[in-house]
């Protein structure tokens, strides 16, 4: 897998403006996340354009059923051939098991543990009780005994799971570049950190989005970010 951590988050409608823009910064990033928006609009044909740029492909599909639909589902996109492909970690234990064992051999299989745009307050609308911590690592743990590669969490919880998972594969989204004039948008993420503070706390991949694919000068945003990794 590329060194370069950085994963750009495609989550335009057109197929064309994501290819335009990740031909653009190709050379500043280590993937391609395609998420459940781009895979709705454009289907196996869209990932397989993208994956003409020659960067891996991340399947950011979040799948979450019952077990032997989530694995028929895994067993249906080997033919893209993606680096990564997240499952909910929530789907419970039988559910995880089969989505890995259903992957391909090359393919990472990471449990989202709780959604970056989410904080206490939304856990506890939905009947989850704790900390935002204490559920991202309940889940990370049962993610490891069921076998996947790794979960998805954010950058506050990152170093926490990594400290008892040496070897997990950590994805964090919800990231956004240090703002020396401190108005930076979060957009619709609660728990964010900057990409530098991500990887120093143990993230194996940054998925950055909006900060480079909308900027004005995308190779430039690109750039500014590497250069603080």
């Amino acid at each position: 897998m590329n060194t370069n951590p950085i994963y750009l988050a495609l989550d335009f409608p057109r197929l064309e403006t994501a290819e335009a823009v990740a031909r653009k910064v190709a050379g500043h990033i280590g993937g391609l996340k395609l998420g459940l928006e781009f895979f709705c609009a454009h289907g196996h044909h869209g990932v397989h354009e993208i994956a003409k740029i020659g960067l891996p492909i991340f399947l950011d599909l979040k799948l979450h059923d019952i077990p032997n639909t989530v694995a028929g589902a895994m067993q249906a996109i080997h033919v893209l051939q993606p680096s990564i492909v997240t499952v909910h970690a929530g789907g419970g234990r039988a559910m995880m098991e089969d989505a890995k064992a259903a992957a391909g051999e090359h393919c990472k299989v990471v449990g989202v543990t709780l959604l970056t745009s989410l904080d206490e307050s939304d856990m506890a609308a939905t009947g989850i009780g704790g900390s935002a911590h204490d559920q991202v690592m309940r889940l990370a743990d049962l993610a490891h005994s069921s076998g996947l590669d790794g979960i998805v969490c954010s950058g506050h919880e990152v170093a926490s799971v990594h400290s008892q998972w040496k070897d997990g594969f950590f994805v964090v989204p919800g990231l956004r570049p240090a703002d020396p004039h401190g108005k930076g948008s979060h957009g619709d993420q609660k728990r964010t950190v900057t990409p530098r503070q991500a990887r120093d706390a143990g993230a194996s991949v940054l998925v950055i989005g909006r900060p480079i694919a909308r900027a004005e000068d995308p190779v430039a945003a690109a750039r500014a970010i590497e250069g603080t990794l």
